[in-house]
C-alpha cells in the first residue's frame, strides 16, 4: 500500500553540513530502488521529513531513522495510505532553514505560521495540513 510518513526530529551537533550531504548522498543512492520519494527540511537543529513509498517499506526505513545518532528525538507526526505520491520524481528534495523561528519573507497566515510551529515541536498530527505546508516550502 502506498503510504506517506512525517517525521520531526533535534539535529545532534555531530551532524554537520558534510553529514547532511551524506544523507543526501544516501537518499539518491538508496531511495531509487526501494522507489522511495520525499523532502527533507532543516535547520540547524531541527529536521523535517516527508517519505512516501510502499507502507512495509518506509515504516522499516523509518525505524532505521530512529536509531541515526545524527538526530534525537524522533517523533512522527503523520503517516497514512496515500493514492499518489506528492513528490513522485524527488528521491529526497531537500531545503535549509536559517533557524527554527522561521522568518518568512512572504505573506503567511497565523494559522500556517501556528501550524508550522506545532510541526517543529512534534505536535501536529493532522497529515493533510502537514503535507499541504510542506508542498509550500517546494
Amino acid at each position: 500500500m502506498l503510504s506517506q510518513l512525517t517525521y520531526v526530529s533535534t539535529r545532534n551537533t555531530n551532524c554537520t553540513e558534510a553529514e547532511i550531504e551524506k544523507i543526501l548522498g544516501a537518499c539518491k543512492k538508496n531511495n531509487p530502488p526501494l522507489a522511495i520519494t520525499g523532502i527533507l527540511l532543516y535547520s540547524d537543529n531541527k529536521f523535517i521529513q516527508m517519505v512516501e513509498g510502499d507502507s512495509k517499506v518506509i515504516l522499516g526505513l523509518y525505524d532505521k531513522i530512529k536509531t541515526d545518532n545524527r538526530h534525537s528525538n524522533c517523533t512522527m507526526i503523520s503517516y497514512g495510505p496515500i493514492t499518489e505520491k506528492s513528490f513522485p520524481s524527488w528521491h529526497m528534495g531537500a531545503r535549509k532553514l536559517t533557524s527554527t523561528e522561521v522568518d518568512f519573507k512572504t505573506d503567511i497566515t497565523k494559522e500556517d505560521k501556528d501550524l508550522f510551529d506545532s510541526i517543529l515541536n512534534g505536535k501536529e498530527a493532522n497529515g493533510s495540513r502537514v503535507l499541504g505546508l510542506l508542498k509550500k516550502f517546494f
